[in-house]
């Protein structure tokens, strides 16, 4: 990792890689480590308000996924500082014959920490496959919002679930005390091909999922009773789960189907809005690209 890379793992090239560090300077946070290879990108840098938070906008200036194509993301948000992590357009995965795209993000949270990763949609299109592997490791008194959208892409002839494959994993520790403890294993897997995904236990006649995922120690029940009724305003079906509690950290998983990105983002937003408001006093967010 590193100016040193050669873009090149065992099996196989590299086609993009991002590596971000963030660190608290003079009462609020500021980059201490940044590193981009192949065809990942960052904007500056910026603020959204006054609360210290770095808003970091990641880029892919190929403009998508294709087969074979593996990219790197290594993201460590240090004690007491904060980072909200987004990307400028739609993760946009096309026909990945004989192969898959993927995507492997390593996240480390430091003590007191906070990281919202808020992408935009992810659009599978026909015959396209995509694994998305995120490792993320957390102190118990750090924080992790984690919102994602998947729609199934156009295709000639107008019906969804033309691709062969989406699979996004996510594992999360929490540093214990007595060493690394799993929180959650979160893995969301469709493939069309082989299951009848419309049906009941899979899509439920839904062509868009949306999740949220939120590790504090300020978890509990009735934060997801709080979640569930903001979600029963939406045109989507919403359930919501809790995880254990480790070393006084707990998670939270808010899944939602729907047939539509922007209901999807509208209910994402108005949940990710709650915790901003209720946890440290700010505005809802608005990232408005166009």
């Amino acid at each position: 990792m590193g100016p040193d890379s050669t873009l090149a793992l065992g099996e196989g090239p590299v086609r993009g890689r991002l590596e971000l560090g963030v660190s608290v300077r003079g009462g609020r946070s500021v980059a201490s480590r940044q590193f981009h290879e192949g065809a990942l990108r960052v904007l500056r840098p910026h603020y959204l308000d006054r609360s210290g938070q770095l808003c970091y906008v990641m880029v892919n200036p190929g403009g998508a996924y294709l087969g074979a194509d593996l990219f790197l993301i290594d993201v460590e948000v240090e004690a007491g500082a904060e980072l909200l992590l987004t990307t400028q357009s739609a993760t946009k995965v096309y026909r990945t014959p004989g192969s898959f795209a993927e995507q492997r993000m390593n996240i480390r949270l430091g003590e007191g920490s906070r990281l919202e990763l808020m992408p935009d949609q992810l659009i599978a299109y026909r015959e396209a496959s995509y694994r998305q592997n995120s490792h993320i490791s957390l102190h118990p008194t750090s924080s992790l919002v984690m919102a994602e959208v998947v729609t199934p892409g156009w295709s000639p002839d107008g019906a969804s679930f033309k691709y062969e494959e989406v699979r996004l994993r996510n594992e999360i520790w929490v540093e214990d005390p007595n060493g690394a403890k799993l929180l959650a294993l979160d893995n969301l897997l469709l493939r069309p091909p082989l299951n009848d995904v419309t049906g009941m236990g899979f899509m439920e006649g839904f062509s868009h999922v949306g999740s949220l995922v939120v590790v504090d120690p300020r978890v509990d029940q009735a934060l997801a009773d709080d979640l569930a009724r903001i979600a029963e305003d939406f045109a989507a079906y919403t359930g919501v789960s809790l995880t254990m509690t480790i070393a006084g950290s707990t998670g939270l998983v808010l899944r939602s189907l729907s047939n539509s990105t922007e209901e999807l983002n509208h209910l994402l937003g108005a949940c990710t809005g709650v915790l901003r408001e209720r946890w440290y006093g700010q505005a809802p967010l608005n990232l408005r690209k166009y």
